[in-house]
C-alpha cells in the first residue's frame, strides 16, 4: 500500500528526480503547490536547517506527512561554495534556466586559475510526520566528482552539465535519468531515508 506524501519544493527537477526515486519504495508523491502550500524561506547556514523549515513549513499547511530536500554543490577550492547558496549563486533574478546559466558561468570564472576542481554535490532529505515532529527522520548523501572545465550533456539540470564524474567519464548531464537516479546524492539520501524507515520507530 502507498503513503501519500508532500514534497516540500516547487524545483520541476527535483520533484521529478524524487518522485521517480520514491515511487518503487510505495511512496505516492504530491507537490506542494498542488495543494496551495506556499514556499519557505530558506535564511540558514546548513542544509539541514533549511530542510528542517521546509518540511515543517509544507506539513504545517496541509496536515500531511512532507518530505523536504536541501541539496547544493560543495567545491573545495571555494571553501565549500556555493553551498546552501547553490540556486542563486549568482542572484536570484531571471528564470530558473536563466539563474541556472548565471551560476555555472560564475562557478567556471571563480575557479579559473585553480588546480584543484574537486566538488561534491550534498543532498539532505528530512521527513517530517507532522509539523511538530520531534523526531524527524533525516538523511544525508554525497555524490563526489569534480569541476570540467567545459559544459556537456543535456540532461539533469542546475550545475549537472560541469558536474564530472572521473570513473564514468561523463558529467551529470550526460547521464540517463534512470542512472542519475540510481546513483546521486539525491538517490543517496532516499535510499538512507528508506533504510530508516524499514527500521519502524
Amino acid at each position: 500500500m502507498s503513503t501519500r506524501i508532500v514534497i516540500a519544493s516547487n524545483n520541476e527537477g527535483k520533484l521529478a528526480e524524487l518522485s521517480a526515486i520514491l515511487a518503487p519504495l510505495g511512496f505516492d508523491t504530491v507537490p506542494q503547490a498542488a495543494l496551495g502550500v506556499p514556499e519557505a524561506g530558506e535564511p540558514h547556514h546548513t542544509f539541514v536547517e533549511n530542510a528542517l523549515a521546509k518540511a515543517r513549513n509544507c506539513a504545517r499547511h496541509t496536515g500531511l506527512a512532507a518530505l523536504a530536500d536541501d541539496s547544493g554543490l560543495c567545491v573545495s577550492a571555494l571553501g565549500g561554495a556555493p553551498g546552501v547558496h547553490s540556486a542563486y549563486f549568482a542572484g536570484r533574478h531571471g528564470t530558473r534556466e536563466e539563474r541556472d546559466r548565471a551560476n555555472n558561468t560564475l562557478l567556471v570564472e571563480k575557479l579559473a586559475g585553480h588546480a584543484d576542481r574537486a566538488a561534491h554535490y550534498v543532498c539532505v532529505i528530512v521527513l517530517v510526520r507532522h509539523a511538530d515532529d520531534p523526531e524527524p527522520l533525516i538523511a544525508e548523501g554525497r555524490w563526489h566528482g569534480e569541476i570540467a572545465r567545459q559544459p556537456r550533456g543535456s540532461g539533469g539540470f542546475g550545475y549537472d552539465p560541469y558536474f564530472l564524474l572521473p570513473a564514468l567519464g561523463r558529467t551529470a548531464a550526460e547521464l540517463a535519468a534512470a542512472e542519475k537516479n540510481r546513483l546521486s546524492h539525491r538517490a543517496i539520501a532516499v535510499s538512507l531515508l528508506a533504510a530508516r524507515l524499514r527500521e519502524g520507530p
